[in-house]
């Protein structure tokens, strides 16, 4: 299957989509803006390639015009952990997840969330 591979800078627009919902370029730029510097034109380019490939709807029927995800954050989400497990770990969940979790300390909520999905597979009869 052939899956599209946003860019650091498609993920950070469609992460703010995420959080803001329907929005205007406007909107969009000044969410990203007050993280770091970015130029309006930038933010602009970025959904016009975002709805070419799919990934954000635009609605033109106001002035300005309105975007919204057209994708899941977790269908995406989990497009991209399988292309990095396949890609970089061989296909070894254990072997990114080793990786994931030696740089930084994961709180209990996630290691809670974690037991629960393993448990979960481990119960599943194959």
């Amino acid at each position: 299957m052939n899956r599209i591979r946003p860019t650091p800078g498609e993920w950070e627009i469609l992460q703010a989509l995420w959080k803001l919902g329907p929005a205007t370029v406007r909107e969009v730029h000044e969410s990203i803006a007050a993280e770091r510097p970015v130029q309006y034109t930038t933010t602009l380019k970025l959904m016009q390639i975002l709805a070419e490939k799919g990934l954000v709807a635009r609605d033109e029927s106001a002035r300005a015009h309105q975007y919204r995800p057209a994708v899941e954050r977790e269908d995406l989400q989990a497009d991209a952990a399988e292309d990095l497990l396949e890609r970089v770990f061989g296909g070894s969940a254990a072997e990114l997840m080793q990786r994931a979790l030696s740089r930084r300390k994961p709180k209990k909520s996630e290691l809670k969330e974690l037991r629960k999905t393993i448990d979960a597979w481990e119960g599943r009869k194959g």
